[in-house]
């Protein structure tokens, strides 16, 4: 085959996940500072990546341990080894999940955080706790972001609600009540947005840790964080404006995609993850073919922002991003293969065989479809991570 462009990575088939070395190390440094220079435990949410090994990283550069968004991600991890887990989703409904919940907490070793948002899910875990013959640490998750202008997803309300939910807690046998858990959800595209929803976060989550001292309920642990927020929130509890805040947990700003850098979780230039693709065929004047489609890519459009300007070109919104290439638009997906299409053909020509690097749209759902990351410096592939807890959402 003759390809007129150097091949990148050519010992690598494609399509295949890359993970930025250099970028990696730095996302997860700005992490673990930010949160030091608060004096605020970092729990970061593996959700994202689902990695053990990018787990390690971070707890190596300082974190206390790793948020999870199920069950499953949990027992995957702490199978090789991740051994300070909060399963952040209220996920305990019996059943199998009785089970699985029951032997990941029989682990010996192992510390596990669950979080609640009702009396019933806490009765499930009570009864393992009983079972098991020891308590087992909860979190009523609060959902701050009605309060703060967030979207509202899981969660009880804050203050009275969360108030009767934790006496109830506080009674059950094989629970021990840590405090309050809050994760919130930024809809804005502004860093003064952010700020806003960051500071009145802080302030309804430790509104209501006061107001479960006050009633004589221990509070140990108070959380906040999100990627979009978390700048914010360190900076705040840094000048002291919030002392009973004692972890936070940002999770998708350690790898980034196109979703996040609108959102203000992370700029462009600092997304970890690409997409390497090659160019299948040049047969058609409009547009090349690439090999990845939605089950490489998924099918994210970021349909939540279609009011922005550009968001569609002919009729498609852009389902990733070709790096180094805004004159590309990668805007029709069928499973295996995706249409590139031209939207300036004064620009130079995509060729048989070249390689593309892709910023998907939701990082989350790319690397949950790999087996394997690759790990590059400066393009060498330096090594391979894999993807512990790959399709373990439930």
């Amino acid at each position: 085959m003759s390809v007129t462009k150097d091949i990148a990575y050519p010992l690598l088939d494609t399509p295949a996940v890359l993970v930025d070395m250099n970028k990696l190390e730095a996302n997860i440094k700005e992490m673990s500072q930010l949160a030091a220079e608060a004096g605020v435990k970092l729990r970061p949410h593996a959700k994202v990546h689902e990695c053990a090994e990018i787990c390690r990283l971070q707890i190596e550069a300082g974190a206390c341990g790793v948020d999870v968004g199920s069950l499953g991600q949990a027992e995957a991890l702490a199978e090789v080894g991740i051994d300070d887990i909060i399963i952040a989703h209220p996920t305990f409904y019996g059943g199998p999940k009785y089970e699985k919940l029951k032997k990941l907490l029989s682990r010996p070793g192992l510390k596990v955080t669950v979080v609640v948002d009702m009396i019933e899910q806490a009765e499930i875990v009570s009864q393992i706790g009983q079972a098991l013959g020891r308590k087992i640490p909860v979190l009523p998750k609060v959902d701050t972001n009605l309060g703060a202008g967030g979207f509202s997803r899981v969660g009880v309300l804050p203050g009275k609600t969360t108030l009767d939910l934790s006496k109830q807690l506080c009674q059950l046998p094989g629970i021990e009540f840590l405090g309050v858990y809050s994760h919130e959800n930024s809809e804005s595209t502004t860093s003064e947005g952010n700020d806003e929803l960051a500071y009145k976060t802080a302030e309804i989550i430790t509104e209501t840790a006061r107001m479960l001292r006050k009633a004589g309920i221990p509070v140990e642990h108070v959380s906040v964080g999100s990627s979009p927020t978390f700048r914010a929130s360190c900076r705040y509890i840094k000048e002291g404006k919030f002392p009973e805040i004692t972890e936070i947990h940002p999770g998708n700003c350690v790898i980034g995609d196109i979703l996040y850098s609108k959102v203000l979780g992370n700029p462009r230039e600092a997304c970890v993850a690409t997409v390497l693709a090659s160019v299948m065929t040049t047969s058609h004047p409009n547009w090349a073919v690439i090999d990845a489609g939605f089950k490489t890519l998924g099918g994210e459009s970021l349909i939540g922002f279609r009011e922005e300007p550009g968001f569609f070109w002919n009729g498609m919104p852009r389902y990733s991003l070709v790096k180094g290439r805004p004159d590309l638009w990668l805007g029709a997906l069928s499973g295996e293969l995706s249409q590139v299409y031209y939207t300036d053909h004064a620009k130079e020509r995509l060729q048989f065989g070249e390689r593309l690097e892709i910023v998907p749209n939701n990082a989350a759902i790319v690397i949950n479809l790999q087996d394997k990351l690759y790990g590059v410096r400066n393009g060498v592939v330096e090594r391979e991570f894999t993807v512990t807890a790959r399709g373990c959402g439930t």
